[in-house]
C-alpha cells in the first residue's frame, strides 16, 4: 500500500476545510476554533458574515483512491499569522490545491506566490463557487493571479463530494504529467 500527501491551501474562508470534509472517508480532523473579537479585528469577514470559526493549525482527511493508494489531505490555515506552519505542512507533499474565493481574489495571492516559489510542488487553482457563481472567466483569473497556462484552473463547489473529488483528480493527473523534480538539498 502506498500513500501520498497533498496540501489544501488558500485564503481565509475560501473553503479549504469544507473541501477536506466533503471528500474525506474518515471524519476529518480539524482545528477549528471559534473566532474571537481579537481575530475579527484581523480577519475580514465582510464577504463571509456567517463564518464563526477558523482553522488555527490544520485540517486532515484521508481518501482511499484504490487498493494500492491512499491520499492524505492536509489543509493549511488561511491567515498570515499562521503561515509559519506552511513549510512543515507542505514538506513531503506531491501537490497542492489553492482554493480561491473569487469574491476576495487577493486573498489567494500569497498562497499562489508560495507555490510559485516552491516549484517542485505542482499545484492547481480551484475556484470555489460561492452562491453558484465565479464572477470572472478562467482567463481573467489566470491574468489576475499571474500564472501560466500550464497551471490548471477549475471551478468547483467545495460542499460537493464529486466536485471536490474532480479537483483532486485534476491535481493528481497534473502532478503525474510533470517531469520528475529533483529533491531539494539541505
Amino acid at each position: 500500500m502506498m500513500s501520498t500527501k497533498i496540501v489544501i491551501a488558500g485564503g481565509f474562508g475560501a473553503g479549504k476545510t469544507t473541501l477536506v470534509g466533503s471528500v474525506s472517508e474518515i471524519p476529518p480532523v480539524t482545528t477549528e476554533a471559534v473566532m474571537t473579537e481579537a481575530s475579527v479585528k484581523h480577519d475580514d469577514t465582510s464577504s463571509t458574515p456567517e463564518k464563526v470559526t477558523t482553522t488555527v493549525a490544520m485540517d486532515f482527511g484521508r481518501l482511499t483512491l484504490d487498493r494500492e493508494l491512499i491520499m492524505y489531505m492536509f489543509g493549511t490555515p488561511g491567515q498570515a499569522r499562521f503561515w509559519f506552519m506552511w513549510d512543515d505542512l507542505v514538506r513531503g507533499a506531491v501537490g497542492a490545491v489553492v482554493v480561491v474565493d473569487t469574491r476576495r481574489l487577493a486573498d489567494c495571492f500569497d498562497a499562489v506566490d508560495y507555490f510559485e516559489r516552491n516549484q517542485n510542488i505542482p499545484y492547481v487553482i480551484a475556484l470555489n463557487k460561492f452562491d453558484g457563481e465565479i464572477g470572472y472567466t478562467i482567463e481573467e483569473i489566470r491574468e489576475a493571479v499571474e500564472v501560466g497556462p500550464e497551471v490548471p484552473i477549475l471551478e468547483f463547489d467545495a460542499r460537493d463530494r464529486a466536485s471536490s473529488g474532480n479537483v483532486l483528480k485534476t491535481l493528481l493527473s497534473y502532478t503525474l504529467s510533470r517531469p520528475a523534480q529533483p529533491e531539494p538539498v539541505g
